[in-house]
């Protein structure tokens, strides 16, 4: 039940999308409930990224796994996406009605402004996680050149970006076990 409250208050009071989620996700499991470790989130969402579906749901459904099971994950799953459900049928009878009003049009805006700091705080939180090396920020730069630039299926770059993290730490690994022995 706590799997499901948590989940449903993320997804109650989160705009912008799976992105915009994260920090919350991880302010909630990591920081004020413990369940996970930040580790584990970063796990968690570069698992999310990287399998089919929207990266909030599938962050709540390995969390909620992680935490209680497959039990937890359906609880976490089903609280993520209940009140974006709700939110969405009452938000489109609003738009039918209200729609063509400037001040509905301004509110919009507002709300996309919000969702870009959010964005932008969950980059900022991700990057200061993850490793800084020259291979990380090669694959980070010339990912966003081609995701951006190039419009390259992001489907390539992260299958792409998987295997060279693989071996790249293959090597780093192997690397390190010459120097051991020798």
């Amino acid at each position: 039940m706590k799997l499901f409250l948590t989940f449903f208050k993320i997804g109650a009071f989160t705009f912008g999308g799976g992105y915009a989620m994260i920090p919350l996700i991880q302010r909630e499991t990591v920081e004020t409930r413990k369940w996970i470790s930040d580790e584990d989130i970063l796990e968690i969402v570069a698992i999310a990224e990287s399998t089919p579906g929207p990266i909030a749901i599938n962050s709540a459904t390995f969390v909620g796994y992680k935490v209680a099971g497959v039990l937890g994950a359906a609880c976490a799953t089903f609280g993520t996406v209940l009140p974006a459900f709700v939110i969405i049928m009452i938000i489109s009878s609003i738009l039918r009605e209200f729609g063509d009003i400037k001040a509905v049009q301004y509110a919009f805006d507002g709300i996309r402004a919000g969702v870009l700091a959010l964005l932008v705080k969950a980059w900022w939180n991700m990057y200061k996680k993850s490793p800084k090396d020259s291979i990380s920020y090669a694959i980070a730069i010339l990912s966003f050149v081609a995701v951006c630039v190039f419009d390259i299926n992001v489907l390539y770059v992260i299958i792409v970006c998987a295997i060279t993290g693989l071996c790249s730490s293959l090597i780093k690994g192997k690397g390190r076990k010459e120097s051991e022995s020798k």
